[in-house]
């Protein structure tokens, strides 16, 4: 079937459903979008971020990609997070994972998929970081549901270790970074432990987070360097 036009009738449907619900809806939205939340989560179908948080249009501002990774060098996300955080002015940035993720699995078991490979090679940093914590599990499920927790924490570091975050911090703009997972069988979001409103807090909260994954400074088999 090469015809879409299914879609655009759940559209249709959509659309009489919230007007019903609230006439003003669509042309206060189309004046302004003013959301407290910038989402950074995986590209999975299966995640829908308003939805998992139930927020409406406009209350949540999404940035979305193969295992909800942040590289420093990706400018698609960084300008995310730019215009998220100086033009509408965002007060919590959430990084948010979820079990059962097929590239943190790909990439803790060395699947090769091709260009993907390269994407998910920064997953793998992680694996590797905190490679002797994972070793001593034994269930392979928990391996992968551990690896995508602490996918989900480094990430998180990786965005307050932005220059966009930092100097929001500097300035005395009030933001939040918090790691959560979602759960796939449950529909739950979990805390993770890790919520940083401050370079001060960086460290700490960090490892607090690592801590709550029964990680020491002495299980990391490459140490991070995480200091501002």
């Amino acid at each position: 079937m090469k015809s879409i036009k299914n879609l655009f009738e759940n559209n249709r449907k959509w659309s009489e459903d919230i007007t019903k619900k609230n006439p003003d809806f669509f042309p206060t939205l189309s004046k302004q979008q003013a959301p407290k939340y910038l989402w950074i989560g995986c590209s999975d179908s299966r995640v829908p971020a308003n939805e998992v948080v139930g927020l409406l249009p406009g209350e949540l501002f999404v940035h979305r990609n193969v295992a909800n990774v942040v590289i420093h060098t990706d400018l698609n996300c960084l300008s995310v997070m730019q215009y998220a955080i100086e033009v509408l002015k965002v007060e919590h940035v959430i990084v948010c994972g979820h079990y059962g993720c097929g590239g943190v699995i790909a990439a803790l078991n060395d699947n090769r998929y091709g260009l993907i490979d390269n994407w998910l090679r920064h997953v793998k940093d992680v694996r590797e970081r905190h490679g002797h914590h994972i070793s001593l599990l034994k269930d392979q499920k928990q391996k992968e549901d551990c690896l995508c927790e602490l996918n989900a924490i480094e990430q998180a570091i990786n965005v307050c270790q932005t220059t966009i975050v930092q100097d929001a911090w500097l300035r005395g703009q009030n933001l939040t970074v918090h790691a959560c997972i979602y759960g796939l069988k449950d529909g739950l979001l979990k805390d993770l432990g890790m919520s940083i409103s401050s370079l001060e807090e960086m460290n700490s909260n960090y490892l607090n987070a690592l801590a709550l994954e029964g990680i020491g400074v002495k299980d990391f088999t490459r140490l991070p360097n995480i200091v501002h």
